[in-house]
C-alpha cells in the first residue's frame, strides 16, 4: 500500500504525462494581510497598512489566504471554507491573531487549528479547526494582551472561556485526489456542546486577482470566471489553469445549497464615499451573511468568487457532513457523489496510513507514532505559494482603493533581481508566512525522508539566480533580505544528499549543482563578514535575535564591531560541510581535490584564529568557554555571556576516513605538506589526529576546533543542569545567568542579559522571540549530530558525567541520546496524560477531542516545556521526527 504514494512521487519526479500530482496542495497562505509584500504604505509598517479587518474587503496583490484551504502551485484558483455561527461580527474566512504591536510578545495567532495528515503528493489531506459557538472574542483577546507586559504570559484563546462546556464546533476538512485534477472534499462539522447549534458553511472558490494591477506577466488576456451551470455545479475557466467543474452535494440531511457570486476586488466604497456603494466586491458574502445586507452579491450567477451556502442545525453531540468536488472538465465522472466518492476516500486514507507506517520504526510507541505523524503532516501542510517580485513591488503604484503617500521606506531595494514565485516550505503559515533561509535548511532534513525530490528542489531553489544576490548572498527573510542568517545551507545540502543516498539515490548532479553556488555564497561571507581579514567573523544577529547585550543586526552603540564566536564557528562549520561535499565529488572527478584542499586549509585558518594563544582568540582559558569579543579602538574585550553562541564551536567536528584519503592522492599530498609545516596546530585544535582503526579496520582522523581538553571543558557546561542542560533539552543561555546576569555599562545605562526560561522581557530585535534561556530545536539537533561525530572517533575512550556532577558516565553517543530523550518529552504524554509542550489546563487533559492534538512550537520553556512563540512552527520543530525514529531504533538494537 505505501507503494501507491511512492509510485505517485516517482511519476511526478519523472514528469510523466498526467502525473502532475503536486499541482494542487495546501499552498494557500494562512495570513497574507500584514505582510511586507502587501505593504504599500509610506512608512513601511505592514501590520498597520493592511489589517485583519481590512482583509475582509481589500484584494491582495501578491497572494491569497484562507482557512485550511488549497490552491494550485501558482495560486490561480483557491478553495477554503468560510464559517458563521450567527454571532460573530464577521465571517470566519481566515485566521485571526495579534500583530507585532498588539501582542505583549509580538505576533501571535489566536486560533485553535491542527494539521492531522498529509501525503507528500497531497493525495490525502486532513486538518481540524475549532470554531466557537459564541461570539468570537476578538476584542477581549486584543484588550487583555494590550494590558499585559513583557513580564506576563500571553493571553490565549483557550483562556477566554469560549470553549467551556464544549460549546464549539470541530470542523474537520479532508481532501482526497481521485486523480491529479480531480479533488474530492469532505467537511464534517461536529457539535461538541450540550445543545443543538446552528452553523453557516460557505465552501468558497475564488481566483487570485491578477487583473487589477496593470500589465504584468500574470495579467490574463481573458478575465477568469466562475459561473453556474445548474443547481449543484459551476464551471471554472482560466486561460492557463484550464477548465474545471465544481460540484456541491446537498447530502441526505441538508437542504441544497444556494450559490453566491461576487468579484475578488477591493470594495472601494469602504474608504471612499459610502453612498457610492456598489455590489459584487470581495466582502459581498460577509455583507450578505453576517450583516444581512441585500443587493451586495452579483445578481448574475457568475464572478471571480463563488460560494455554496449551507445552513444546518447541528445536533448536540452530533455531526453533519458536506461533500464537494472539483474536477477538470476532461475527467468529469458520471456520478460526482456516488459510491466511487466514498471508495476514493477509503483508498486514500488507507494509502496515507500505509505510507505513514512505512516511515515508522517498529520500536515506536503508539503515542510516538501519533506525534511523528502530526509532525510530518504539519511539515507538509506548511508548504505555501510565495510571490514577491522586488522591482514590480518597489515601482508599483498603490493598488486600487489604497490611498498612500510617497513611499519613504523602500525596503529591500538592493534586491532588484529577486523574482520569487514558488511553492516553499514556510516556518509558520500564519506568524511567518514568508521563508527564512536558515529555517528552510532545517526543514529539508525531515523532508529528505518524506519527499526527497522536494527536499532537493528546495535546497537548490535558494541558490538560484532569482533568489541569490549577484554578490553571492542568500536572501534572509522578507522583512530584510539583507540580514544574515547562519550559513547552514551547505550542511543541509550535504545532509539531504546523505539521507537520499542512503535510500538508494546518490544524486551527484544535485550535489555538484549546489556546490558551485555555495562557492559563491562562501566567498560573499569571506569578503563581507571578516572585518579585519583575520578569519574572525562578524555575521550580525545570525538568527539568534536577542542572544547578546546589543542588537547584533545594527551598528553597535559603542562603535567598533563584534568578533563573534558563533559567526566564526559557523564559517568553520561551512568549511567542514564543503570539505565533505568536495571529498564525495572528488571520488570520480579529481578537480574537486583542489577544492577539498582549499576548504581544509581555510578551516585550519579559522580554527587558529578562534583558538589563538596570544590572547586574540575567542577562547577564554580561565572560564573554559568561547565568548564574543567587543573590538573597540584596537582592543578586544570578551563579553562573558555563557550562551549557545559559545557552544556552536562544538558543531565544527568532522571525521575523515583514511580509505577516503587513499582515493585522493592529490589532497593527501597537499595535506601532508601543510601539516608537516604547521606542527604548532596541535596546541590549539584537534587536527587530523589519527585514531585507532574502527571495527572495519579503517583508520579515522578527527578535525575539530576544540582540542580534547577544551571539548571536555565545554561538555561540563553543556551537561550541567545548573548551566545548559534542562529537563527538555539544551538551553540557549546558561541558567547561571539567572542569579548572575551579565551587565554592561553604556554611558551610565546598564544593559543586561539575564536567564529567562520562557518568553522574552526585552524588546531587543523586535522582542517576539527569545534566545535568553528557552530550548530551540535546530541547535539542539546540530549538537546531537556533533556529539555523535565525536563518538565516532573517540568511542569509549571519552566518557563524561551526564548530567555533570551526577556520577553517571556516558559515552558521547549516549549523551546525544539523553538530549534526544529530553526533547522527545516535550511532546509525549506523561503518566498523567499531559504533554509539557501544550498547556491547555486540566479541563482539556482527558477530553478525547483535545488530548491527542499536538502543536509544534517555535521554542520551549526550558523549565516547564511549555511551547512558546509561533504555535505551528512545524518546519524546524519537525526535527522531532528523526529524533523519535533514532530513539526507537536504539531501543530495538539495545
Amino acid at each position: 500500500m505505501p507503494q501507491a504514494e511512492l509510485n505517485r512521487l516517482a511519476a511526478e519526479s519523472r514528469r510523466e504525462t498526467g502525473a502532475n500530482w503536486k499541482r494542487w496542495g495546501p499552498y494557500l497562505a494562512e495570513r497574507q494581510w500584514g505582510t511586507v509584500r502587501e505593504d504599500y504604505s509610506s512608512d513601511g509598517r505592514p501590520w498597520l497598512h493592511f489589517t485583519h479587518e481590512e482583509a475582509v474587503w481589500r484584494a491582495y496583490r501578491w497572494g491569497e489566504d484562507g482557512l485550511l484551504g488549497i490552491t494550485d502551485r501558482q495560486c490561480r484558483l483557491c478553495f477554503a471554507v468560510a464559517l458563521w455561527n450567527g454571532q460573530d461580527p464577521i465571517l470566519k474566512e481566515r485566521l485571526f491573531g495579534l500583530t507585532g504591536p498588539e501582542g505583549n510578545h509580538g505576533e501571535d495567532v489566536k486560533e485553535a487549528y491542527y494539521y492531522l495528515d498529509s501525503t507528500p503528493t497531497h493525495s490525502y489531506l486532513k486538518a481540524l479547526y475549532k470554531y466557537p459557538q459564541a461570539e468570537y472574542p476578538y476584542q477581549h483577546l486584543r484588550s487583555e494582551n494590550a494590558q499585559r507586559t513583557r513580564h506576563d504570559p500571553e493571553f490565549e484563546l483557550t483562556e477566554t472561556g469560549i470553549f467551556d462546556d464544549g460549546r464549539y464546533f470541530d470542523v474537520q476538512i479532508e481532501y482526497a485526489k481521485a486523480a491529479c485534477e480531480d479533488i474530492l472534499i469532505r467537511i464534517q462539522i461536529s457539535n461538541r456542546g450540550p445543545e443543538d447549534a446552528p452553523i453557516h458553511l460557505l465552501p468558497t472558490w475564488w481566483y487570485r486577482n491578477t487583473w487589477s494591477w496593470g500589465p504584468t506577466d500574470e495579467q490574463p488576456s481573458v478575465k477568469p470566471s466562475l459561473r453556474q451551470i445548474d443547481g449543484s455545479s459551476l464551471l471554472a475557466m482560466h486561460e492557463t489553469l484550464g477548465e474545471f467543474q465544481i460540484h456541491a452535494d446537498a447530502g441526505p440531511d441538508q437542504q441544497p445549497p444556494g450559490w453566491m457570486f461576487t468579484e475578488n476586488e477591493t470594495n472601494t466604497w469602504r474608504i471612499d464615499d459610502p453612498e457610492s456603494r456598489r455590489p459584487s466586491c470581495k466582502d459581498a458574502f460577509h455583507l450578505a451573511v453576517a450583516e444581512g445586507i441585500e443587493g451586495v452579491v452579483n445578481p448574475e450567477p457568475e464572478g471571480t468568487k463563488a460560494a455554496a451556502r449551507y445552513h444546518a442545525l447541528v445536533p448536540a453531540g452530533g455531526s453533519v457532513e458536506f461533500r464537494l468536488r472539483m474536477t477538470a472538465t476532461n475527467q468529469i465522472p458520471d456520478q460526482p457523489f456516488g459510491e466511487e466518492f466514498d471508495r476514493t476516500f477509503e483508498q486514500r486514507i488507507a494509502e496515507a496510513d500505509s505510507f505513514s507506517a512505512s516511515l515508522v520504526d517498529p520500536g515506536l510507541s503508539v503515542d510516538e507514532q501519533r506525534v511523528l505523524r502530526q509532525a510530518n503532516a504539519g511539515l507538509l501542510w506548511t508548504k505555501q505559494f510565495y510571490h514577491y517580485v522586488i522591482p514590480r513591488w518597489l515601482d508599483g503604484k498603490s493598488p486600487p482603493g489604497q490611498h498612500t503617500g510617497p513611499r519613504t521606506v523602500r525596503r529591500n531595494s538592493d534586491w532588484g533581481h529577486l523574482f520569487n514565485r514558488d511553492i516553499i516550505s514556510m516556518p509558520d503559515k500564519w506568524e511567518y508566512p514568508w521563508y527564512a533561509a536558515w529555517d528552510s535548511a532545517f526543514h529539508m532534513i525531515p523532508f529528505a525522508d518524506l519527499d526527497p525530490d522536494f527536499a532537493k528542489d528546495q535546497a537548490i531553489l535558494f541558490l538560484r539566480e532569482w533568489y541569490m544576490h549577484p554578490t553571492g548572498q542568500i536572501p534572509a527573510y522578507e522583512w530584510n533580505l539583507s540580514d544574515v542568517n547562519p550559513p547552514v545551507h551547505a550542511w543541509a545540502c550535504w545532509r539531504v544528499y546523505q539521507i537520499t543516498a542512503s535510500l538508494g539515490d546518490r544524486d551527484r548532479i544535485f550535489l555538484e549543482r549546489v556546490f558551485q553556488k555555495l562557492l559563491l555564497n562562501f566567498t560573499w561571507w569571506v569578503n563581507r563578514k571578516d572585518v579585519r581579514g583575520k578569519h574572525v567573523f562578524t555575521g550580525g544577529f545570525l538568527g539568534l535575535d536577542n542572544i547578546g547585550i546589543f542588537d547584533r543586526s545594527k551598528p553597535l552603540p559603542t562603535g567598533g564591531h563584534l568578533e563573534q564566536a558563533d559567526g566564526t564557528a559557523w564559517m568553520a562549520y561551512y568549511c567542514s560541510s564543503m570539505l565533505s561535499i568536495a571529498f564525495d565529488l572528488a571520488d570520480d572527478n579529481p578537480a574537486y581535490e583542489d577544492m577539498a584542499s582549499k576548504f581544509f586549509e581555510h578551516y585550519v585558518s579559522i580554527a587558529e584564529a578562534m583558538n589563538s594563544l596570544d590572547g586574540t582568540g575567542l577562547w577564554d582559558e580561565t572560564d573554559g568557554f568561547y565568548y564574543d569579543h567587543l573590538h573597540l579602538d584596537g582592543h578586544s574585550m570578551p563579553l562573558r555571556i555563557r550562551s549557545i553562541v559559545g557552544l556552536i564551536p562544538l558543531l565544527t567536528v568532522d571525521v575523515i576516513y583514511d580509505r577516503v584519503l587513499d582515493q585522493l592522492p592529490g589532497f593527501r599530498k597537499r595535506m601532508d605538506w601543510f601539516l608537516n609545516h604547521r606542527p604548532d596546530l596541535s596546541k590549539f585544535m584537534t587536527y587530523m589526529e589519527r585514531g585507532d582503526p574502527n571495527q572495519d579496520g579503517n583508520g579515522l582522523r578527527l578535525l575539530a576546533i576544540p582540542t580534547r581538553e577544551r571539548l571536555s571543558r565545554l561538555l561540563w557546561y553543556l551537561l550541567n543542569e545548573d548551566e545548559f542542560l534542562s529537563p527538555y533539552g539544551v538551553r540557549s543561555l546558561s541558567k547561571y545567568h539567572e542569579e548572575h546576569p551579565f551587565e554592561y555599562d553604556l554611558n551610565g545605562e546598564k544593559l543586561r542579559v539575564q536567564y529567562l526560561s520562557g518568553e522574552s522581557d526585552s524588546g531587543l530585535f523586535g522582542g517576539n522571540s527569545n534566545w535568553r534561556g528557552p530550548v530551540w530545536f535546530p541547535l539542539n539537533y546540530l549538537l546531537i549530530e556533533a556529539l555523535e561525530r565525536y563518538h565516532q572517533f573517540y568511542g569509549e575512550t571519552l566518557r563524561v558525567e551526564c548530567p555533570t556532577r551526577s556520577g553517571r558516565y556516558m559515552n558521547l553517543r549516549q549523551v546525544a541520546d539523553e538530549i534526544r530523550k529530553r526533547l522527545a518529552k516535550l511532546f509525549l504524554a506523561d503518566s498523567e496524560g499531559d504533554r509539557p509542550c501544550y498547556t491547555r489546563g486540566e479541563r482539556f487533559l482527558n477530553d478525547p477531542h483535545w488530548r491527542d492534538l499536538v502543536l509544534f512550537y517555535e521554542y520551549f520553556d526550558a523549565e516547564t516545556g511549555k511551547g512558546l512563540g509561533a504555535s505551528h512552527q512545524t518546519g524546524w520543530t519537525a526535527l522531532i521526527s528523526p529524533i523519535l525514529k533514532t530513539l526507537a531504533s536504539r531501543r530495538e538494537h539495545d
